[in-house]
């Protein structure tokens, strides 16, 4: 079976079922084409749309452009693909020059949030409201990330990623202890399997960003959804809310209680270790994204087939005033349209937005690749997958999520993400204090 790497850093594709385990995997970008990029559909004047390669994605997006193709002739998309840090760096340029495609595959979130204000994409919020059966379809969740001061600029598609707390049944059933519904309840779980020489926590804080999970939803959890969305948004001091604070202390005191493997910091989860640790019953528990349980279908023997990963949503925190459904991780991608596109080439990309993309064709080729796609009742179509339980725990949370937060450092603009990935591995080495944290990122956030 291929192997690749697991970095949700890179765009990430849900492998569930063993066959598709390797080929989903190579949506991160991390593999794919030797070559730079391929084209499909016309030429000229008509609407142009960059996107990733690698399968199943590429395969699927190409897929839906020549579906459009089809039925409207004389307003094709030529499609380009490009493998994943190529595209980064090609579209970012093209975009500054003025030259950039009429639909922008993309993440949402910081970068977004650059474009829509230095005007280089179209305000969709009025076209939204015009084709309002497009946009209530959709996961209600997947639209934050697409959001700019209240205003609409991309358009959500494709496939969901929330971050899921995965433990192993046989070493809970082999210490006697049920999983954790709230914090408490998990810190004192830490000494019952360090007592029994089993790390309670897999982490490869070596990549840092698996680090942030843990405080991702703590904020969550502790504040409510606000607090982390008011440090993105450039208020004053908001890392110094006595919730964050809170939160950062938390998470000091699970390194503290040897909460995570010892080692942690040397681990790293592009190598899949840190999977690795949890299916191999080293570790008791690991909070990581979705895709890691491809990564446990191929690798991990009968740790899956054989009922022995349990999964849920994060635990509450007590008299905390986040809400218990909401989550974090990737609630979609997002295409968004070049304010530099003539009208015609951005009415042609409208169009593609509210007749393909997402379509009954391409959802049934997205759950068929192993993903949840973001539309509504979606979940009907997963009932013939042998990871039906798992695919339908994630359309549940997902779905059901009242705010689905999308991961930080994709959130923040990259200057600040590299800050606050440093920052977060600092903490987690007990190397800064929860005050020192905050103030350092304070100075970088703030308007």
């Amino acid at each position: 079976m291929a192997r690749a790497s697991v970095s949700r850093r890179n765009f990430l594709g849900l492998a569930v079922a063993a066959p598709l385990a390797g080929t989903a995997l190579a949506a991160c970008g991390t593999s794919g084409p030797s070559t730079s990029s391929s084209s499909v559909g016309g030429g000229g004047s008509a609407a142009t749309y960059w996107y990733l390669s690698g399968a199943p994605g590429e395969g699927i997006r190409t897929d839906t452009v020549k579906r459009f193709d089809k039925a409207n002739p004389s307003t094709p998309i030529k499609g380009t693909t490009f493998q994943n840090d190529a595209y980064k760096t090609k579209v970012k340029t093209a975009i500054g020059a003025g030259q950039a495609p009429t639909i922008i595959w993309g993440w949402g979130g910081g970068t977004l949030r650059q474009y829509a204000q230095a005007d280089q994409v179209v305000d969709l919020t009025s076209w939204f409201s015009s084709n309002a059966a497009v946009k209530d379809r959709l996961f209600p969740s997947a639209f934050g990330a697409a959001t700019v001061d209240g205003k609409i600029y991309a358009m959500p598609c494709e496939t969901v990623q929330p971050i899921v707390l995965y433990y192993n049944k046989t070493v809970f059933d082999k210490v006697g202890v049920q999983p954790p519904t709230t914090w408490a309840e998990l810190m004192a779980l830490v000494p019952k399997f360090n007592d029994r020489k089993i790390a309670p926590l897999s982490l490869g804080g070596q990549s840092r960003w698996t680090n942030m999970m843990w405080l991702e939803f703590l904020f969550d959890r502790i504040g409510g959804s606000e607090v982390f969305q008011a440090a993105a948004e450039g208020q004053k001091d908001a890392w110094s809310n006595p919730a964050a604070l809170d939160a950062l202390g938390k998470v000091q005191d699970l390194v503290k209680a040897n909460g995570f493997i010892k080692g942690f910091a040397s681990i790293t989860a592009d190598s899949n270790a840190d999977v690795a640790l949890l299916y191999t019953g080293k570790a008791a528990m690991m909070l990581h994204g979705s895709w890691t349980y491809g990564t446990m279908v191929a690798d991990g023997g009968d740790f899956v087939s054989g009922g022995h990963v349990g999964y849920l949503n994060f635990p509450t925190v007590e008299g905390g005033k986040g809400d218990p459904s909401d989550t974090v991780g990737n609630p979609a991608q997002y295409l968004s349209i070049s304010a530099k596109a003539t009208p015609a080439q951005q009415e042609t990309a409208k169009k593609f937005f509210a007749t393909q993309v997402l379509s009954d064709a391409e959802v049934k080729e997205w759950v068929a690749s192993g993903g949840v796609p973001i539309v509504k009742g979606s979940d009907t179509l997963l009932a013939g997958s042998k990871d039906a339980d798992f695919l339908k725990f994630i359309y549940g949370v997902s779905s059901g999520a009242k705010v689905f937060a999308q991961s930080w450092d994709q959130a923040l603009p990259p200057t600040a993400a590299e800050s606050l990935l440093s920052n977060i591995a600092n903490l987690f080495q007990l190397s800064i204090s929860p005050q020192q944290f905050a103030s350092n990122m304070n100075a970088v956030t703030n308007k």
